[in-house]
């Protein structure tokens, strides 16, 4: 589990074809403190397992079904990655529940900036905007955001400077894709409405949701 908070940006060492899908070689410095062979790591927003750690990179593997539904294969040597390891239980949770499993990946259609600020519009399809509403979080490319603008083909965000001067979003160009994983627990909730439980109090609290 993670909370979209983004500790650090990577970025592309070199990518090896296997028979199962890729292996990444990421090369990074901060993250690899105290991170251990087995480790979950969230890259550009996806749950990833260290399957090798050296002093100045770590290496993941890819299946072809991250691949089919995240950015990861439209990678580059040198290309820059959102890097965050996962939470300890006496973490601050700053962002949001990120669980790293993408949903989506979605093209970025417009970044503009906006005094000290920068707009960032992603085109979405319909799966997408059913899961998301107005001032709820995402996560972008495992970065926890607040959505501004939202119908049902377009999402926009507000970038603070600092999150675009620390994450990747400051190498992003328009037509650009970026993953996206929405907030988990509308997901919980459609599941619980369609099975007709009641959702009140008690049952926040026995869930472990309040």
């Amino acid at each position: 589990m993670f909370s979209g908070i983004v500790e650090e940006v990577g970025s592309i060492d070199s990518i090896q074809r296997v028979p199962s899908g890729l292996k990444l070689h990421i090369r990074c410095k901060k993250i690899l403190d105290d991170l251990k062979l087995g480790d979950s790591v969230a890259v550009n927003g996806v749950c990833l397992t260290a399957v090798e750690i050296n002093d100045d990179s770590f290496v993941a593997d890819v299946s072809f079904e991250t691949l089919s539904k995240s950015n990861l294969g439209d990678l580059k040597i040198k290309e820059f990655v959102n890097l965050e390891r996962a939470l300890k239980v006496s973490d601050r949770l700053s962002g949001h529940i990120v669980l790293g499993h993408i949903d989506s990946k979605c093209i970025i259609s417009k970044i503009q900036r906006s005094g000290d600020f920068y707009i960032l519009g992603l085109s979405i399809d319909n799966y997408v905007y059913r899961y998301c509403i107005k001032k709820g979080s995402v996560c972008i490319d495992g970065i926890s955001l607040t959505i501004n603008e939202l119908d049902n083909t377009y999402l926009e965000l507000t970038i603070i400077p600092h999150t675009f001067e620390n994450t990747n979003l400051r190498y992003k160009k328009v037509g650009n894709y970026v993953n996206i994983e929405v907030d988990v627990l509308g997901k919980y909730v459609e599941k619980m409405l369609k099975l007709g439980s009641s959702i009140d109090e008690n049952f926040l609290k026995e869930n472990g949701f309040i």
